[in-house]
């Protein structure tokens, strides 16, 4: 009223400046410009002026006036009744209270860019005005007190459309949003319409005198007044005292509801700005619901309720308007506004209620137990904690016991570990924070054969270290028949289960005395234990009696030892016992395996390096049958002694005459090998072994003697053979056979006749033969013949280049390693081999045991 614009913006702090002398009647902000036009006046009378505002740009501090003239449609001078401006700066309608309307066509913030003309003249003051846009076609709403027109300012001659015959009063029109598709509204006393451009559109029917209409976001704002009767005035007289009220409507048109309504009293005017009318959330939570709302819009009010309540103050209240936002809205945003120590339990109740609903992650989890660990809350925490099924957990449950462990909450790990199974966590708790090595052993104990195992396996040889009767003990069970304590939650149906005994031998590290209860255990009860079970009891039964002192206790681990040898369980690891008992010099069991394991050479040197002579005699008789070349040992080992061996020495060569043991052929060398083994001892005389060479030589002188008696025998079948080829060849030969030597039957002529006297058929001579120069009894026994001839003229061939190869050449062993190798010596034995061919095969083997014989003095 003085003249002055006042600037008033969120942050509440009041500037202003000096738009006119006198007065401000009307003013217009452009939403997408930063530009105000303004109507005043500057001296007294009727003379208004329009003034349009730069307000980015400064004259003197002011904001910068890029127009001005007057606002009079031609030389009437006339008071302005309302005022607007199209966003896009080209147009600017100015009604008056005499009903004409100035429409500024162009530029509106210059004036030569700018055209001034009166668009419409009536007999009824102008109460409102608005542009409409719709594609490149605008149009300019005009209403009056009487009627409602359309005018289409975009084109030419300016087309003219009266929409309805009643009007508003001034402030009682406005221009929706495009929600409800930019319609025009006027409010009237009975009803409020709604108009485009072209026709009328729907009307609703809200009571009162309207005096103010405002439209934002979406809201309809309606100040009206109602004159009601009030309720004494009905029972007292009919001239009833009226009251008047001013109330305050906001409607949703879109959802037909009043979102709020009030009464106040003597309204000047609605202003909306930054933000909602009202914070009406509860009655827009409600109406949401009662439209079925998705829970995404629902979720977004709950959302801007929190943030009002966070805004004023009210954490309490905020917080649970998030908790309702759970599921849609990002718990960050939430945990991020009570981050600050005043405000965590109003971060624990949103951060349980995540938990709830099962939407928590693990650092929700850990956040929230740290809030409790925080607020030192054990009751709260256990509530959190202790729940009664696993459908009712609602958060990690490993992060859950790594955060308490770290806060030392152990007894609230404790809790979570046993309920969930999460067994390793309970004992890494139990043996590394709080040392209940006894409670750690009972749990195991009490778990399925699967988690027992394996967490023995990972904790035995602590549990060893401190409790190792208990521990020996609960092993043994899980290494036989497992069964879970009564307790425990280990299916009884699946007992019996029984763990591999030798992976638990290195738990007993620096424990022997338990180790040796645990193995003497496995072998009494569970024969078939695997084998490292009785090699490491072997093995410690030897370490004990290596280092026993005591004779009797000595003697008695003696014995178990042998006993374990014996038992059978070393049979598949022979070398490996061997090595044990070689190890601790354990003599007894080393002569036990040597006989185990028939190494009779062995138990002879081990007695002969002791002179124990009684006991190598002793073990030739033994094993003598299974190896000979034990008796040819003994009678060396004896000559090279010193000391008086005749007894010894004419026993041996007695076993040795009597079970033959030299081959015929090679009887006079070996006895030469004999004489010169003697020959090494200088105690022994020729007494020693005149029997045995006496004998030698008797049966040499028996086998020549056969020798000459057969050789006399096939130089007398060699003559008659002679002389029957000499009669061949010089008499005639006479056939006197009848029947024939194949079929049997009286002989018939054509027939055949050999001269080794068999006859045959002519056609079973034919049917039989294999050739006609062959007589088929015959030829079997001649093939054989002359098969031997033919090898022992090949095999002369090949001695007399063997011999001269050997003669020649200056490496002996060579050529006959060459010959070997070629297989010349090997012997090739036919079935169907004749006596004679045997002989010729013992021939063959004595010429190469000379052949042998020559290189071994050659080289």
């Amino acid at each position: 009223m003085e003249g002055q614009i006042w600037f008033l913006p969120r942050s509440l702090q009041l500037t202003g400046f000096q738009a006119y002398k006198l007065r401000v009647t009307h003013l217009y902000q452009l939403k997408q410009h930063n530009i105000l036009a303004s109507v005043g006046e500057d001296e007294e009378g009727i003379n208004p002026l329009v003034k349009i505002w730069n307000l980015e740009k400064r004259d003197g501090g002011n904001p910068l006036c890029t127009r001005i003239f007057p606002a009079i449609p031609g030389t009437e001078p006339t008071v302005v009744s309302c005022l607007t401006v199209h966003e896009n700066l080209n147009f600017m309608a100015i009604g008056f209270t005499d009903g004409s309307v100035t429409l500024n066509k162009g530029d509106i913030t210059r004036d030569r860019h700018s055209k001034t003309q009166i668009l419409h003249k009536g007999n009824y003051p102008i109460t409102g005005l608005a542009f409409r846009q719709a594609g490149k076609t605008t149009h300019l709403f005009v209403v009056t007190t009487e009627n409602v027109q359309s005018y289409i300012v975009s084109g030419k001659d300016y087309p003219r459309v009266e929409l309805d015959t009643h009007g508003c009063g001034l402030r009682c029109s406005a221009l929706s949003d495009p929600s409800q598709d930019l319609q025009f509204i006027v409010a009237g006393d009975e009803c409020v319409y709604l108009y485009q451009p072209d026709e009328r559109g729907p009307c609703f029917a809200f009571e009162g005198h309207k005096l103010i209409a405002h439209w934002f976001r979406g809201y309809l704002v309606i100040v009206s007044r109602d004159r009601k009767v009030s309720p004494k005035s009905e029972f007292t007289s009919r001239d009833s005292q009226s009251s008047d009220k001013q109330i305050l409507n906001i409607y949703d048109l879109c959802n037909k509801f009043i979102a709020y309504s009030a009464v106040f009293e003597d309204v000047v005017d609605v202003l909306a700005e930054w933000g909602s009318l009202k914070n009406l959330f509860e009655m827009a939570i409600n109406l949401a619901k009662s439209q079925h709302l998705d829970s995404d819009g629902l979720a977004q009010i709950f959302m801007q309720y929190g943030d009002h309540l966070y805004s004023k103050g009210n954490h309490d209240g905020a917080v649970q308007q998030y908790i309702r936002t759970i599921g849609k809205l990002e718990p960050s945003y939430v945990i991020r506004k009570f981050l600050d120590a005043q405000r965590i339990h109003n971060l624990t109740a949103y951060l349980q209620t995540l938990h709830r609903q099962s939407l928590a992650n693990a650092d929700h989890t850990t956040l929230l137990l740290n809030c409790y660990t925080k607020l030192k809350d054990s009751s709260k925490l256990e509530e959190f904690i202790k729940t009664k099924s696993e459908s009712e957990v609602h958060f990690d449950v490993e992060i859950a016991i790594k955060v308490l462990r770290q806060a030392g909450y152990y007894s609230h790990a404790l809790y979570l570990a046993e309920n969930h199974a999460h067994h390793e966590w309970y004992l890494k708790i139990q043996l590394e924070d709080i040392k209940n090595y006894q409670e750690a052993l009972r749990y195991i104990g009490k778990l399925p054969f699967e988690q027992a195992e394996s967490n023995m396996k990972r904790y035995g040889k602590i549990l060893m270290h401190h409790i190792p009767e208990q521990m020996t003990q609960l092993l043994k069970g899980l290494c036989t028949d497992y069964q879970p304590s009564l307790e425990g939650r280990g299916d009884r149906e699946a007992s019996g289960c029984r763990a591999n005994s030798e992976e638990f031998i290195p738990i007993f590290a620096n424990n022997p005395r338990e180790l040796k209860a645990f193995l003497e255990h496995m072998s009494e009860v569970q024969p078939d234990s695997p084998q490292g079970i009785y090699d490491t009891l072997l093995e410690l039964r030897l370490q004990n009696w290596a280092h026993e002192k005591d004779p009797q206790v000595k003697e008695k681990l003696h014995a178990e030892a042998i006993s374990l040898l014996k038992s059978g369980r070393f049979c598949d690891v022979f070398d490996k016992a061997l090595v044990l008992c070689q190890m601790h010099d354990f003599q007894d069991g080393v002569l036990y395996l040597y006989e185990q394991g028939k190494l009779y050479q062995q138990i002879m040197h081990y007695h002969m390096q002791h002179e124990q002579y009684r006991q190598v005699i002793a073990v030739c008789e033994r094993h003598g049958e299974q190896e000979p070349s034990l008796w040819e040992q003994a009678l060396s080992y004896f000559a090279r002694k010193e000391e008086d061996c005749k007894e010894y020495v004419a026993a041996v060569l007695k076993h040795i005459e009597n079970k033959n043991l030299m081959p015929p052929l090679l009887g006079a060398w070996e006895d030469r090998v004999v004489v010169q083994t003697l020959a090494h001892n200088s105690t022994a005389t020729l007494s020693v072994i005149r029997d045995y060479l006496v004998q030698k030589l008797q049966k040499q002188s028996q086998q020549i003697a056969q020798d000459e008696l057969r050789v006399r025998r096939y130089r007398e079948e060699t003559t008659r053979i002679r002389q029957e080829i000499q009669e061949l060849k010089e008499s005639p030969k006479i056939f006197q056979k009848t029947k024939c030597s194949i079929c049997n039957s009286a002989l018939e002529l054509p027939s055949v006749h050999f001269l080794c006297g068999h006859s045959f058929h002519q056609h079973c001579f034919e049917s039989y033969s294999e050739s006609d120069a062959d007589c088929p009894t015959c030829l079997p026994e001649n093939r054989k013949v002359m098969d031997m001839i033919r090898a022992q003229e090949q095999k002369r061939d090949l001695h007399d280049q063997f011999q001269h190869q050997l003669k020649c050449s200056n490496d002996s062993f060579s050529v006959i390693a060459d010959y070997f190798g070629r297989g010349v010596f090997n012997k090739l034995t036919l079935l169907t081999d004749p006596p004679t061919a045997r002989l010729s095969a013992s021939l063959e083997s004595g010429l190469q045991r000379d052949l042998l014989m020559h290189s071994r003095r050659g080289t």
